[in-house]
Order: C-alpha cells, then structure tokens, then sequence
C-alpha cells in the first residue's frame, strides 16, 4: 500500500489490485470522509485521513460478501460487433455465448458513471477503437482490454461496441445517481 497526498484536502492510496482496492474503500466507508472514491487499484479519500490509521485490506481469502447481482438484457448488434469477433479469433455467436457465460464484478466506475466490469472471458480482451467515436449512444455495450462496460449516458468513447441495453444506468435525479457500485456483479443476458 502506497499513500500520496493528493491536494490538500485528499489522499491517493495505491494498491496491489482492484480487490484490495474494493476492499479498503468498503473498509473506509462510514468513517466521516467527504467521498471514498475506488479506482481499478486506488482508492482516493477525500477530508481528514491520518495515514498510518491504515490498515492492511487483507487478501482475496477476506473478500467480503458479493454485491448484487443484476441481469442485463442485451441486442447483441453492436457496430463493432463482427469486427471484435475477428480480432478475438472467433465467430459472432461464439462472442456472444462468451460474452453472456460469465458472471462479471464492478470494478470502479468511470466517466459519467461508465461500470468498468471485470471477471469475463480473457479471449475477448480486445483494444480500444484506434479512432474513438465522437457520440456513443446511452445503453451501449461494449469491450476493451479486460473490462466490459456500459454507457451509462451519451458520451465520447473508444470502446468496441458489440451491443445495446435499454436499462437506465445513471440518472441525475436518482440517489445514488448510478445503478451500479464498485462490487455488485452482472450478468449479460442475450435478447
């Protein structure tokens, strides 16, 4: 665990992994922060810390209980769709049932709210676009490297969209704003 200051009002704690990241903002949540922010392998802390209070988030054998599980119904017609299969090595229907199996963790959440999803099938780590779009439509489903995602709102974005959702992510008006929460679990369902 490495803690740098941050400003002068927050702390920048760097980690191992996003377990031991998911793990220490569970553990630092309800102490009185202004936000507890985790990262993919950092959790930024913003107010009052004293760094040595810290404590060891332990390892994978202390993960607590998993979050909740949430299907999503996914049209797999995605832009990039046939294009992502190409460079996974597979076909179309293969990348769907791949891309359906597993069961993936939230991670952290990104830009607008964008779940950065973790656990899926590593054949299907694909880059990013190398010429991101301007406009990605609400409910797009996409892959890049590890993660999975969906666009919580219309946004700029680099992603291989392979699919679409119309289940609401991230409303403003809504508390919390976002559906998803660093440690819930989805699972992709194909419509």
């Amino acid at each position: 665990m490495n803690v740098l200051r941050a400003g002068d009002r927050a702390w920048l704690i760097e980690l191992a992994d996003n377990a031991a990241a998911r793990r220490l903002a569970r553990q630092l949540e309800g102490h009185g922060f202004e936000d507890v922010v985790p990262g993919d392998r950092t959790v930024l802390v913003i107010g009052d810390l004293d760094p040595s209070s810290l404590s060891d988030p332990g390892d994978a054998l202390d993960e607590p209980a998993a979050g909740r599980l949430l299907e999503i119904p996914v049209t797999y017609d995605g832009p990039d769709l046939e294009e992502a299969a190409r460079l996974a090595g597979i076909g179309v229907d293969e990348l769907v049932a791949r891309h359906t199996g597993p069961e993936y963790v939230v991670a952290f959440l990104g830009f607008a709210g964008l779940p950065y999803l973790v656990g899926g099938d590593p054949a299907l780590a694909v880059p990013r676009r190398s010429d991101p779009r301007v406009r990605v439509p609400a409910g797009s489903v996409g892959i890049a490297g590890p993660y999975s995602g969906i666009y919580p709102r219309e946004s700029p974005g680099g992603w291989r969209l392979i699919g679409r959702t119309e289940v609401e992510l991230f409303d403003v008006e809504r508390r919390p704003p976002a559906v998803l929460a660093p440690g819930d679990r989805v699972r992709f369902v194909a419509r």
